[in-house]
C-alpha cells in the first residue's frame, strides 16, 4: 500500500478566506491543500485532499480510503456535532483518523463542544487555526512510524 493520507473536509469549508473571517481567519481551502501537500512530502507521504458539503459523499471517501490509504486527518465541520454516519464509518475502516478544527470549538457555543468524531479519532486538534492540519499531519505520520 502507499503511503497515502487523505486529508477530508466538510461542509461550508470550501468556503474558507471568506466566511466569518474573524473566527475561521483569511487562509484559503486552496491554501490549506497546499500547505498540506508540502508537509506530507516533507514528512514522506503522498496526499489525497478533498471537500464535500454532502455527508454521504464524505462516508464514501472514508470507506474507500481503508485500501487507499495509512491513515486520516478530518476536519468535519457541522458534522462533528450531527454525523454517526461518518464516526461509525471511521469506526469501521480501521485506520487511524486526526480530527482537526480551525476554531476551539470548546470555547463556542454548547452544541459545537459535542463531537461523535473525537468517539472514535485517534486525536483531536483544535483552535490552532488552519495550522492545526499541519499539527494533525506531523501527529499522525509519528503516530504511523511508531
Amino acid at each position: 500500500m502507499s503511503k497515502t493520507i487523505l486529508v477530508l473536509n466538510g461542509p461550508n469549508l470550501n468556503l474558507l478566506g471568506t466566511r466569518e473571517p474573524q473566527i475561521y481567519g483569511s487562509t484559503t481551502l486552496s491554501d490549506v491543500e497546499q500547505q498540506c501537500v508540502q508537509k506530507a512530502a516533507d514528512l514522506g507521504y503522498d496526499l489525497i485532499f478533498r471537500q464535500s458539503n454532502h455527508e454521504g459523499e464524505l462516508v464514501d471517501w472514508l470507506q474507500e480510503a481503508r485500501d487507499t490509504c495509512v491513515g486520516i486527518v478530518i476536519n468535519p465541520g457541522a458534522y462533528t456535532h450531527t454525523s454517526i454516519a461518518i464516526m461509525d464509518a471511521i469506526a469501521g475502516i480501521d485506520l487511524p483518523v486526526a480530527e482537526v478544527h480551525i476554531s476551539n470549538v470548546h470555547k463556542r457555543e454548547a452544541f459545537r463542544q459535542v463531537s461523535y468524531v473525537s468517539k472514535v479519532a485517534l486525536g483531536v486538534i483544535a483552535g490552532f487555526g488552519v495550522y492545526g492540519y499541519l499539527m494533525a499531519l506531523e501527529g499522525l505520520a509519528n503516530h504511523l512510524e511508531n
